[in-house]
């Protein structure tokens, strides 16, 4: 790789399929030589690609993992996944100038294949919660994830996280304050599709078809507002082989006003959402992440330029309400949110699709690329490349 910087992104997730790591890499791809490890095949920023094999879990799940993740004895644990172990092999030998770890669980590994290089830690979400709401993971996976934390945090050159209220957690508990860097998708050169003055209003909810984000109630919803609405979902199968998402398709009982499409990647989303007029989604507060949450697809409605109808978690909500762009049920039940869509006229919805428009600048991840070149060119000690700007360069 010559004289060039040499860059280690890890992540244990799909690269391809992970939107939030994909804009990262797009501004680290700037910055020297970049070596991507984590599940299935190469990004278009990877000058090289270490591939995790698919049955190699990252988490410690073996018989061994497990027992001292019962025991508490985490810092056995922490390089005991199956995933992790796979890429310390494929690591082996090999030296870094920086390193960049996504989400709490990649720590040890990057801590460790370091070797005192410096580590930014990109914390998506609240790592000590999570998955609570699945007791095995409450139970066993929580308090290591807490370890990872206290004992990795302290140890980095700098961290980033998606919101200033999680920032504010762990602050508190593990004495670091992340820098935010929001999930903002990058500028799309759009303009609002015209609304129907007659035609139904037409939503749109994109993302994963995980059980717990409530999926069936934005179906309920289509539903139970009568017949000026349609729904149309793009939804990515989750981790139970489709389950979930059969579930949703059998919940719409084939019903003329829901049409289901395949997932598109995450860069052509704002385009194959443009046609709609609101995106909508209403997760309930069932866990700290839920309640806390500002995800890709709102800033994905953004780009699209299409109004937004959202429950009121407090960060989506401050988003939706400051800029003007849609409107916030009062609740999280069924009669609240129904209550919400109703009063959307095809005049408002056109009113708040312009807001979008306006906000689409702002509300980019051009706005958050500056956090990571600060990082980049702060902390991690890099220099930009002759002629890189980050994700413009390489998209």
């Amino acid at each position: 790789m010559g004289s060039r910087a040499r860059i280690l992104d890890l992540s244990f997730s799909q690269l391809r399929r992970d939107a939030r790591v994909l804009r990262q890499l797009g501004v680290v791809a700037g910055y020297g030589a970049v070596t991507t490890l984590g599940y299935g095949p190469a990004t278009p920023y990877s000058d090289e690609h270490l591939e995790i094999p698919a049955g190699a879990p990252s988490l410690p799940q073996t018989p061994a993992g497990v027992a001292n993740l019962a025991l508490h004895r985490h810092r056995a644990a922490d390089l005991q996944a199956p995933g992790a172990r796979a890429a310390l092999s494929a690591l082996r030998g090999r030296s870094f100038d920086a390193v960049v770890a996504n989400d709490a669980r990649s720590l040890p590994l990057a801590l460790a294949v370091a070797d005192g290089a410096p580590v930014w830690a990109d914390l998506h979400e609240w790592a000590p919660e999570e998955r609570t709401q699945v007791r095995s993971w409450r139970l066993l996976v929580a308090p290591w994830i807490d370890h990872v934390c206290r004992d990795g945090l302290p140890r980095v050159a700098a961290s980033t996280t998606v919101g200033a209220r999680i920032a504010e957690l762990y602050a508190e508990r593990y004495g670091i304050r992340p820098r935010v860097m929001r999930n903002a998708a990058p500028f799309a050169d759009l303009s609002p599709s015209p609304v129907a003055p007659d035609g139904p209003i037409r939503l749109a909810h994109s993302g994963g078809a995980v059980p717990g984000r409530s999926l069936e109630t934005i179906i309920d919803a289509t539903l139970a507002a009568g017949g000026r609405f349609t729904l149309d979902l793009y939804l990515v199968p989750a981790g139970d082989g489709g389950r979930y998402l059969r579930a949703l398709r059998r919940r719409a009982a084939g019903s003329p006003a829901i049409t289901f499409h395949d997932p598109v990647p995450p860069a052509d989303l704002p385009a194959a959402l443009n046609a709609y007029d609101v995106g909508v989604y209403w997760i309930p507060p069932y866990s700290t992440n839920a309640r806390l949450a500002l995800p890709n697809k709102l800033f994905d409605f953004v780009q699209a330029r299409l109004a937004l109808a959202v429950g009121p978690a407090v960060e989506m909500a401050e988003v939706v309400d400051a800029h003007g762009l849609g409107v916030v049920s009062s609740g999280f039940e069924l009669p609240q949110i129904v209550e919400s869509l109703r009063t959307l006229t095809p005049e408002r919805v056109a009113t708040f699709k312009a807001a979008s428009h306006a906000a689409a600048r702002g509300l980019s991840f051009e706005s958050e690329a500056r956090v990571a070149r600060d990082i980049l060119e702060g902390p991690l000690g890099l220099g930009p490349e002759h002629g890189a700007d980050g994700q413009e360069a390489r998209a």
